[in-house]
């Protein structure tokens, strides 16, 4: 007789089967032109619309957002289901789902502490990307000191007119809603008591962004300028002065630390295995560079260091390990899982010699300077959701215990 517990391994065998054979038959082919490796690096309507068009026939299929609420576009299924389609699609290297800052973190958001009004308004378009979100949180002199930011939110009647400028919103030049921390009061105890959350639109008058291109050639991040531009007063998530408590609780999803994404691959996966691979190719002293001793013992290295990410990835989806504030195993695997694939993407670029320094394009680059690429847009990874040396910060003050200064 068989119990549920063996019930629900079969029948999460059979759906990774299913996923599995679903994402073989509609793996869309190659368009022809670079594709982003994450959600940082989208530049053009080309990208955007070939990525939109992946992301609506995912969620279609019924393999993104299985865990939300199906009265708003999601599932409604145990979050396993996901998982096992979130790995799948990574095993398999389809392109990644852009819209990130919607699926990982508004929406979450919405679905914990939104109103019936928001859940109905906002979810459904997220997962079909329709909607396209950013985030407007750091400014030019204020990224990982919130408190301090200065862009203003001033009540005017049915609307808040906003004014000041914010940096590094990804995907703010096509995005039609920004979650959006402003500050609604200047004269108050603490800094912090004076901000509020706002779901702001994007395609107002007064709104304008300029992208910012990146060392790898590419854009993504965007500034965003905010000139009298006038949003809808039901555009406040809350009330005002709880902007603080609600962009703390973002952060957490933005670092992993809270469940509630919709899923999919933010980023292309990248994995010792590749390195290896790489490794065979790239030859020194007539033999393949994995036949050398110090080569090997150095990759043995990382092979034990990525399985110890990996493993401690599958702990951070047990909800029992990942209930203390401030979420330390979530927090602490953000930190050493995205330095991790830095060193380990540098290290690759540095078994390369000379054809080290080639980049994508150069006939003569090795695997066509994809490893180039990856090491560059790494960066983006360490610094997003709050530095490597914030993250090192709080992990030793609120989990070591040590002190502040």
């Amino acid at each position: 007789m068989t119990n549920n517990f063996e019930y629900e391994e079969l029948h999460l065998t059979e759906f990774r089967k299913e996923i599995s054979a679903w994402l073989r038959a509609n793996k869309p082919k190659d368009p022809g032109f670079l594709l982003p490796q994450t959600f940082l690096e989208i530049g053009s309507e080309e990208v955007l619309d070939f990525l939109r068009e992946w992301q609506f026939k995912v969620w279609s299929a019924g393999y993104l957002g299985m865990a939300w609420p199906a009265e708003y576009g999601g599932g409604g299924l145990p979050i396993a289901y996901q998982q096992i389609a979130d790995e799948e699609m990574k095993r398999l290297r389809v392109p990644i789902l852009f819209n990130v800052i919607g699926l990982g973190w508004a929406g979450p958001l919405i679905i914990n502490i939104g109103s019936d009004y928001e859940k109905n308004v906002y979810l459904k378009n997220i997962l079909s990307a329709e909607d396209i979100w950013c985030q407007g949180f750091s400014e030019p002199n204020h990224g990982s000191d919130l408190g301090s930011i200065q862009t203003q939110a001033r009540k005017e009647g049915d609307d808040y007119i906003i004014n000041g400028n914010k940096i590094w919103t990804t995907l703010g030049n096509f995005a039609k809603y920004m979650i959006l921390l402003a500050r609604t009061e200047d004269k108050t105890k603490r800094r912090y008591d004076g901000l509020s959350f706002f779901l702001a639109p994007m395609n107002v008058d007064g709104i304008t962004t300029k992208p910012i291109q990146k060392l790898t050639g590419e854009y993504g991040f965007t500034e965003t300028f905010f000139d009298d531009a006038r949003i809808p007063a039901s555009s406040l998530m809350g009330e005002e002065g709880w902007g603080w408590r609600i962009a703390m609780l973002t952060l957490q999803y933005e670092r992993g630390a809270e469940s509630g994404a919709a899923g999919g691959p933010a980023m292309t996966p990248i994995y010792m295995d590749d390195l290896i691979s790489m490794s065979r190719k790239v030859i020194r002293e007539n033999q393949p560079l994995i036949k050398d001793a110090i080569t090997r013992d150095e990759l043995v290295k990382l092979m034990i260091e990525e399985k110890a990410i990996l493993l401690g990835e599958k702990r951070t989806n047990i909800t029992k390990l990942c209930s203390d504030y401030p979420r330390s195993l979530s927090l602490s695997h953000k930190l050493r899982s995205s330095e991790f694939f830095r060193r380990m993407k540098q290290y690759a670029i540095s078994l390369q010699g000379a054809k080290g320094g080639l980049y994508v394009g150069d006939n003569e680059a090795i695997d066509d300077g994809f490893w180039q690429r990856a090491y560059l847009n790494n960066f983006g990874i360490t610094i997003g959701g709050g530095t490597s040396q914030i993250q090192a910060n709080i992990v030793a003050e609120h989990v070591l215990g040590l002190p502040k200064d």
